[in-house]
C-alpha cells in the first residue's frame, strides 16, 4: 500500500480531529478486524473523465468513466492489485474448476451477500451476465448500426419485439459458452460448459447489474409491497419478495427462450442503466460493492455513500466519496492547493508535474513532503506516479499498405533500427516519470511475471538505441534506396504529432521518407486497405489474457489491423489457448514476444505515466496499473491518525 504522512500543522480542522479520534476509537474497539464506516466522514475526489453509464460492458458505456466509478459500487470474484496479480475475493463468491476437458466451471456467490436494498445477489444475477455477455441467445445476423445515434453513440429507439440484441462484451469469453448454464439447487450458484478450453476462464463473469431491477422494469412487474402510511418505506420482506418474484421470472424468460420478453431485458440492460441525471427511480441505482451513487450531476460531480448493506471483505471506512469532474489538470492540481478536493488524478505532463512539486514543498513524485503548505489548516501534500494498462505503439503494416513499402522484413527492421525510442521516451515520459524505461516487449507488462525473462531473449535491447549504418545496410541488401513510410495517427493529439516528428527526423538518415498519413477519423482508418504504412496509438490493457494477445496477433484477430501473419504464431496461439499449465503459458507468450521481434512487427515504445496526488490527511491511496481508476483499494482509504504526544519524565 502506498501511503504518504507528513508533518501535520498546529491549525488543524476540527473536522479532521473528529476522524482522528473516531478512528482512534474504532481501530481500538475492533482490534485487528475490518474498519467500519466513521460517521460524517468524507474524501474528495478530482476526476479527468465524467462519469454517464452504469453498465460498462455495453459498447456505449465502455469507458475508463465509468469503469473506475464502477470500482466503488461492485464487487467482483477477483481483481488485479498493485503488482498486477489477480486476487480473489472469497467474501463476495468463489470459482470452482470442475473439469478441463469440457471446460466446466461453478461460480458461487457467498452467503449474505445483497444488493444494497437488500435482495440476495445470486444465480440470477450470474444468469443475466451471461446471456447478456455470450450473445448465445442473440437474434443471428441483426445489424444494430441503424439504431445508433451517430452523435451520441448510444441506441436511438429500442430494438424490435421480435429482435433480441445484447450489446454486451461478446468476444472475452463467454461466447464459447453457447449451452445453457445450470443454476445450483442452492440458488446462488452457476455452472457454465465451454464447447472449448478457454485459458482465460477466471476473467469472463462479472455479475453487472442487478437481474431484479432489469426485469421489473423490462418486464413492467408491479411491485406487491405497499408502502407504510406514516414512513412511506417498504419493508425489506416485502422488497426482498418483490425482487425474488422478479428474478425468477428473467431467468424462466432466459431458459424459455422467450423472444418478446429477453427484447425487452436485452432494451434495458442496453439502454436503461445511461445517466444524464439523478434518476428518479432509485432502484436503477441499487449496488453489490462498499459504496453506492446517491448524487449525481453531468458532467460535474457524483456522491458515493457508503453501503449500509454491504458485509464483504472491502468495507470501507469513509462515510461519503464526493467527486468531481475537472477535464483540466492543471485545474485539479489548484483544487488540491486550495483544499477543495483531497485526492487528484490528473493527466500527467511537465506543467502538472512543476505544480504538484510547488504545492507539495519542492518534492519530485513518489515523496511525501514535509514542507507546511501556504494554506490554513491544511496538510501536507504527497506525489505518487507510475503507469498504468494503456501503452503507446508503432505498428508496421505488413500487406494492404498505402506504399508497400514494408512488406519486405528487412526494410521493415531497417525502419525500426532508426525509430528513436529513447528519444521519444525522454520527450514523453521523463518530463513527468524522471528517469523513464521502454516497454521492450509486445505481450508483457513492465513488471509482470516474465517481463524481464522475455526481454532478455526477445531482441529487444537492440533497438533501444538508433543504428543508421545497420539501416543503410539492410535498405542496400533490399535493393530500396528511399522508401516511403505514411504514418497514421491522431493529429489531434499532441504526443502524437510530437512522436511522429521525432521518428519522421531521425528515419530520414537513413534515407526513409516519412509522411503524415493523419487523420481525425484515424481510427476507422487503421482497419481500411491502404490508407498507411505503419501507426502510432495506445492500446488500454485491463487483464493479462491470452484473449487480448489472440486478437491482436492472430491472422484474421479480431484487432489485427496492420495484417500481420505468422503461421508459426498462430499456431503457438492454438496451443496456449489449450494449455493449462502457468510455466507453460508463460513460455508459449515468451516464444511469440520473441517471433514479434524477429519479424519486426514494432515497437510497443512505453506504459502511459500516472501521476496521483493527494493531501495527506488520508491514507491507503495507491496506483494499480491494471486498474481503470483510483478506487481499485478503496475500501482501505481512511483519515490519517496522529500520535497524541505523552508526558516524559
Amino acid at each position: 500500500m502506498l501511503t504518504g504522512v507528513s508533518v501535520m500543522r498546529a491549525h488543524r480542522s476540527s473536522r479532521v480531529v473528529a476522524l482522528a479520534a473516531a478512528l482512534v476509537g474504532l481501530l481500538a474497539l475492533a482490534g485487528c478486524s475490518t474498519p467500519t464506516v466513521i460517521e460524517d466522514s468524507s474524501v474528495t475526489v478530482a476526476m479527468s473523465r465524467a462519469f454517464f453509464s452504469l453498465n460498462d460492458r455495453t459498447s456505449y458505456g465502455n469507458s475508463p468513466a465509468n469503469s473506475q466509478v464502477l470500482q466503488a459500487t461492485s464487487s467482483r470474484f477477483a481483481a488485479y492489485d498493485e503488482n498486477s496479480e489477480l486476487v480473489a475475493d472469497t467474501s463476495f463468491g468463489t470459482y470452482q474448476l470442475l473439469s478441463n476437458d469440457p471446460l466446466t466451471v461453478r461460480y458461487t456467490i457467498a452467503n449474505d451477500v445483497t444488493w444494497s436494498d437488500g435482495v440476495p445477489v445470486d444465480a440470477a444475477d450470474l444468469l443475466l451476465a451471461w446471456v447478456a455477455n455470450s450473445g448465445a441467445l442473440n437474434t443471428k445476423d441483426f445489424d444494430d448500426g441503424p439504431y445508433i445515434d451517430e452523435e451520441t453513440g448510444r441506441y436511438a429507439e429500442p430494438f424490435p419485439s421480435d429482435v433480441v440484441h445484447f450489446d454486451g462484451a461478446t468476444s472475452e469469453g463467454l461466447q464459447y459458452v453457447t449451452e445453457m448454464p445450470e443454476i445450483g439447487d442452492d440458488g446462488r450458484s452457476l455452472t457454465l460448459t465451454w464447447d472449448r478450453y478457454f485459458v482465460d476462464w477466471p476473467l469472463v463473469l462479472e455479475v453487472g447489474l442487478p437481474a431484479h431491477v432489469v426485469a421489473t422494469k423490462a418486464l413492467k412487474l408491479t411491485p406487491t409491497a405497499v408502502p407504510d402510511d406514516e414512513t412511506g418505506a417498504v419493508s425489506d420482506a416485502d422488497r426482498v419478495r418483490d425482487g425474488e418474484t422478479a428474478k425468477a421470472a428473467l431467468v424462466e424468460a432466459i431458459q424459455e427462450d422467450d423472444t418478446a420478453e429477453l427484447s425487452a431485458i436485452a432494451n434495458v440492460w442496453n439502454s436503461g442503466f445511461n445517466l444524464e441525471r439523478l434518476p428518479d427511480d432509485p432502484s436503477l441505482l441499487v449496488s453489490n460493492g462498499p459504496y453506492t451513487i446517491t448524487g449525481f450531476e453531468a458532467g460535474d460531480h457524483l456522491v458515493l455513500s457508503a453501503n449500509p448493506n454491504y458485509r464483504g471483505d472491502h468495507r470501507p471506512v469513509f462515510e461519503t466519496i464526493r467527486v468531481r469532474f475537472m477535464a483540466d489538470p492543471l485545474a485539479q492540481v489548484q483544487a488540491l492547493a486550495d483544499g477543495e478536493v483531497d485526492v487528484v488524478t490528473p493527466r500527467p505532463n511537465p506543467d502538472v508535474v512543476d505544480a504538484l512539486r510547488r504545492i507539495a514543498g519542492g518534492a519530485a513524485p513518489g515523496v511525501t513532503a514535509s514542507d507546511e503548505p501556504d494554506r490554513e489548516g491544511a496538510h501536507g501534500v504527497t506525489v505518487l506516479d507510475g503507469v498504468d494498462g494503456t501503452y503507446e505503439h508503432l505498428d508496421l503494416k505488413f500487406a494492404n499498405s498505402k506504399n508497400g513499402s514494408l512488406d519486405d522484413r528487412r526494410v521493415r527492421e531497417a525502419f525500426l533500427k532508426v525509430v528513436p525510442w529513447r528519444a521519444i521516451l525522454d520527450a514523453m515520459v521523463t518530463p513527468v516519470l524522471g528517469e523513464a524505461q521502454p516497454r521492450a516487449s509486445q505481450l508483457f507488462f513492465p513488471g509482470a511475471p516474465g517481463y524481464e525473462g522475455s526481454v532478455a531473449d526477445n531482441g529487444s535491447r537492440s533497438l533501444e538505441r538508433v543504428d543508421v549504418p545497420g539501416a543503410k545496410a539492410l535498405l542496400a541488401e533490399a535493393g530500396v534506396a528511399k522508401p516511403v513510410v505514411c504514418i497514421m495517427f491522431d493529429p489531434a493529439n499532441p504526443r502524437r504529432q510530437e512522436e511522429f516528428k521525432l521518428i519522421r527526423e531521425s528515419a530520414s538518415d537513413a534515407g526513409f521518407a516519412v509522411t503524415n498519413c493523419s487523420s481525425p477519423d484515424w481510427l476507422n482508418l487503421l482497419s481500411t486497405l491502404g490508407t498507411y504504412d505503419a501507426s502510432l496509438f495506445s492500446w488500454r490493457v485491463t487483464n493479462l489474457s491470452f484473449t487480448g494477445i489472440q486478437a491482436i496477433y492472430l491472422t484474421d484477430g479480431l484487432s489485427n489491423l496492420n495484417d500481420y501473419s505468422n503461421p508459426e504464431v498462430d499456431a503457438l496461439l492454438a496451443t496456449l489457448s489449450v494449455t493449462v499449465d502457468p510455466a507453460k503459458q508463460l513460455e508459449l507468450r515468451q516464444q511469440i514476444d520473441a517471433i514479434l521481434f524477429e519479424d519486426s512487427y514494432g515497437l510497443p515504445l512505453y506504459q502511459n505515466p500516472v501521476i496521483v496526488a493527494h493531501d495527506d490527511s488520508v491514507s491507503g491511496i495507491g496506483i494499480a496499473p491494471l486498474a481503470p481508476g483510483i478506487f481499485w483499494n478503496v475500501w482501505e482509504w481512511m483519515p490519517v491518525v496522529e500520535a497524541s504526544p505523552s508526558p516524559s519524565g
